[in-house]
């Protein structure tokens, strides 16, 4: 059980919190309808992103033993055979568009989210991903329709200005990503990594780091945000974003591997800080 918990990746269900943004930033956490639709959506998203976690370690099962951390996974290191990967995979994806249709609906936004997440992700395992600019347009995309699958799910609307924040985020930690896989593994076991040099990527990834506060900066001022909350504290949260993003930067910039969910994981002053800002943004949503 334990190796095909770790097959299915789920400490990178942390990447699904952004499905409970609609519902947080509405204020209406507290709504019992739409929390458990958030819950289940939630679900269904992991049961989907499992699936396409095996997928892509099937198709990459050479190239990770090749890896000096990839070939522990489960199918590099012959812990779980090809065919049980294969039928686990065809099981959650079955599973997730059950769960969804119990709780979508008819809804255009969320079955569109979840399919084309799949899909995209799907064409990313069987060749997009030596795409260059195409593979990191792909992992950004998987934040995007986490975030109008929460909105699909409980027919919340989502302002505009967040919606570039988490844009602009994803293409940093998705750059970011690249820059030291680049860095630590050249193009021994990801091909794309010939097309890109890290002074590319590291203009890019400060570019975006650099719209994601100003996105955020805006979304807190905007005279919806206040009226929809009744007041304006959330523009003092923003000196802790930029605390945030230069702690995962130095975090970036040291030893890491880039994957976004290691980064935060392992170090626990970034994951204190996170909290903070949870807190105290739940503070002034429900509070303030």
């Amino acid at each position: 059980m334990k190796e095909y918990l770790k097959l299915m990746r789920v400490h990178h269900y942390m990447k699904n919190g952004l499905i409970f943004t609609p519902l947080i930033f509405s204020g209406s956490l507290f709504n019992p309808y739409l929390l458990i639709n958030s819950l289940l959506g939630f679900l269904a998203f992991s049961l989907i992103a499992s699936a396409i976690y095996i997928i892509n370690d099937i198709q990459d099962v050479e190239l990770d033993r090749l890896h000096p951390t990839k070939c522990k996974r489960p199918l590099a290191a012959n812990e779980i055979s090809l065919v049980n990967a294969k039928a686990l995979a065809g099981v959650l994806i079955i599973l997730a568009i059950g769960i969804n249709y119990f709780i979508a609906g008819n809804s255009f936004i969320a079955w569109t989210s979840l399919l084309l997440y799949l899909g995209l992700n799907l064409a990313y395992s069987n060749g997009l991903k030596n795409l260059p600019i195409i593979d990191v347009a792909i992992l950004v995309s998987g934040f995007v329709f986490r975030v109008l699958y929460g909105a699909g799910i409980t027919g919340i609307e989502i302002s505009s200005w967040l919606y570039l924040t988490v844009i602009a985020m994803s293409f940093y930690l998705g750059l970011g990503k690249r820059r030291n896989e680049l860095i630590k593994q050249k193009n021994v076991s990801r091909n794309v990594l010939k097309y890109y040099n890290q002074g590319f990527l590291d203009k890019n990834m400060y570019m975006s780091l650099a719209l994601t506060i100003a996105f955020y900066s805006l979304w807190t001022v905007d005279p919806v945000t206040i009226a929809r909350l009744s007041n304006d504290y959330l523009v003092w949260t923003v000196p802790l974003v930029i605390l945030i993003c230069m702690k995962y930067s130095l975090n970036i910039e040291g030893d890491s591997d880039g994957d976004p969910v290691e980064v935060i994981i392992k170090d626990k002053t970034l994951m204190g800080m996170v909290a903070l800002f949870v807190f105290i943004t739940l503070g002034i949503i429900y509070i303030g």
